[in-house]
């Protein structure tokens, strides 16, 4: 607070005080330092903390805001409560705190602000059922012409600091430390419909849990490289089954055509053009050889046209799986995060036209 607006809040509370004109002597110095000293107070006030384990999950929507651009703003703003409302009476039920929404991401918290003898658990089983709830959202958002929406999820466990975190103006409950920032970068890797676990989580985990291939990476703030884990299922007390993705029951078909791609940065496409081809294409991604190299979970986008289809694709979202050199050429696999109803339609269509084909 600066001095001026500081002595205007002074006399102000000193003419409630003592009423009349508390610019008048009779207001005693006593008073205005005592004023002053609580103003003080007040501004550098930090409120309690504690250090104490919790579960972090982390959910993000996959391409949303390349779909809210083609939908006006009370449209995505239905389709975002929609999806809210669904998974905040999942949260609660398992005993998670909503921390925050952030855009189309979601920060839910087990273990704080009320501890959890399971948290943990409570956490993965809330994560199945998200996933499994992205059917009825879509079925409904289909109901409204939108196209479906694909969420990852991301899921942390470790100490952190947790409390009212800010000042008299204003605070509120949360978490920080190292292992929310993990949880973030676990969540910044899982593919849409996938529920990734931190390592941590897994050997908690390990005795009721089915999991996937371990994936190993480097991550920013992280000397050695990070293993997440796919949760598939759980056994025991919650006996869930974490929805299947499509990309794993699709034909993969040989190609050789042209692409050209952008990166992301963040939720911002670069504008430089980039070059390579495709030599392999599913319904849910395809293999890419490139001259130039890419990090590995980089997120690209292309307008993909096979002429072979006899029409040109919408635009598309997709995610670097993992990159390899072969031959002094990079290659690397990539999944489609965004891909709109037409176009999905069309590579549909052109791999399976080459499947019989090649049958014939």
């Amino acid at each position: 607070m600066n001095p001026n607006s500081r002595k205007q809040l002074i006399d102000h509370l000193v003419m409630l005080v003592e009423g009349g004109d508390a610019t008048l002597p009779r207001a005693g110095d006593a008073l205005r330092q005592h004023l002053d000293d609580l103003i003080g107070q007040a501004e550098n006030y930090t409120p309690g903390t504690e250090i104490r384990r919790v579960t972090i999950l982390l959910s993000d929507l996959r391409g949303f805001t390349a779909i809210s651009e083609k939908f006006s703003a009370p449209e995505m703003v239905a389709a975002l409560n929609r999806y809210y409302s669904r998974m905040t009476e999942i949260i609660l039920r398992y005993g998670g705190s909503i921390d925050k929404f952030m855009g189309d991401a979601i920060m839910a918290l087990f273990g704080a602000p009320n501890a959890l003898d399971d948290d943990v658990e409570a956490a993965l089983a809330c994560a199945i059922e998200m996933q499994l709830a992205m059917e009825e959202i879509n079925l409904e958002n289909k109901r409204h012409g939108m196209t479906p929406l694909h969420m990852g999820i991301g899921i942390n466990a470790g100490m952190v600091v947790v409390g009212q975190l800010g000042s008299w103006r204003h605070r509120e409950y949360t978490v920080i430390g190292d292992e929310v920032n993990l949880a973030a970068r676990v969540e910044a890797h899982s593919l849409r419909g996938q529920i990734l676990l931190s390592e941590s989580t897994y050997e908690q985990a390990k005795g009721y849990i089915d999991v996937g291939e371990v994936n190993e990476v480097f991550v920013k703030g992280k000397k050695d490289s990070v293993r997440m884990f796919e949760l598939l299922a759980m056994r025991g007390r919650h006996h869930l089954t974490a929805p299947k993705r499509e990309i794993r029951n699709s034909p993969r078909v040989e190609v050789n055509l042209p692409l050209v791609f952008q990166t992301l940065e963040g939720k911002s496409v670069l504008p430089e053009h980039r070059e390579a081809r495709i030599i392999d294409i599913s319904y849910g991604g395809m293999s890419v050889a490139s001259d130039e190299g890419m990090a590995p979970f980089a997120d690209i986008k292309m307008a993909l046209s096979l002429t072979l289809m006899g029409r040109d694709l919408t635009e598309i979202y997709a995610k670097v799986l993992r990159v390899t050199l072969i031959d002094g050429e990079y290659r690397f696999p990539v999944e489609f995060t965004t891909i709109d109803p037409v176009g999905q339609k069309a590579i549909k269509e052109f791999v399976d036209g080459i499947v019989e084909m090649n049958r014939n």
